[in-house]
This record gives C-alpha cells, sequence and structure tokens, in this order.
C-alpha cells in the first residue's frame, strides 16, 4: 500500500507541475488561447485522476475486505471532460478547443509516464 500512495503522490506532483508550466505559458507567451486551453483540460484532468485514484484506493480497500463498491467514477469523469469541452465551446476566444481536449489527456500521459520511469528503476 505504500508504494501505491507514493505512486500517486509522484502523480500529483507532476501533474502541479503541468499546470504551473501551463500558467507560465498562459503568462508568458503569445500563444494565451491554447495554454489556456491546456490549463483547463489538465485541471479537469487533474481532477479526474485525484476521482480515480480516490476511487481505485476505496476499491481495493473494500476487495481487501470482501465488501463490494458501486463503481470507479467512470460517469463523473466523462462529465468533467464534457464540461471542458462545453466551456471551451462556450468561450471559443478564450480557450482553444484541441488544447483543452489535449489537456483533458494530460493525467493519462502522466500515469503512463511514471509507469515508464518507476519500471526502468526496478
Amino acid at each position: 500500500m505504500k508504494q501505491y500512495q507514493q505512486m500517486i503522490a509522484r502523480q500529483r506532483k507532476w501533474m502541479f507541475y503541468l499546470l504551473a508550466l501551463f500558467v507560465l505559458g498562459w503568462g508568458i507567451t503569445p500563444y494565451q488561447s491554447i495554454f489556456l486551453g491546456l490549463l483547463l483540460g489538465s485541471s479537469l484532468s487533474f481532477y479526474s485522476l485525484w476521482l480515480m485514484q480516490r476511487k481505485v484506493d476505496k476499491f481495493g480497500k473494500a476487495t481487501a475486505q470482501g465488501t463490494s463498491v458501486k463503481g470507479i467514477g467512470t460517469f463523473s469523469r466523462l462529465m468533467a471532460a464534457a464540461l471542458a469541452v462545453l466551456i471551451a465551446l462556450q468561450f471559443e476566444d478564450y480557450f482553444h478547443l484541441i488544447a483543452v481536449v489535449l489537456g483533458l489527456m494530460t493525467a493519462y500521459f502522466v500515469i503512463m509516464i511514471d509507469f515508464a520511469f518507476s519500471r526502468a528503476k526496478d
């Protein structure tokens, strides 16, 4: 369980770093709509990551105790993604839609990169 908690901490740390990088990109570069789209998508992706980690933790504890759990929050994560797209469509002048979609995928990239680094370390 300690290894799982360390993995969660690493993934959250890297998501914070990416969010900070996107804020810097929004403030410094002339591509403000792209970085704002990445920031919106990544923020909701970070929420989805947090939600998924929390649900998986509850699922693991329930499985160890022999009880059942309703689900792992897929519907909530899909609704967060739909919300990000709706915001981007509503405010097209501020958010780049493709950047929002790419931002929504950042948590999955972070998970894959974290997995690759942890396997390379082992």
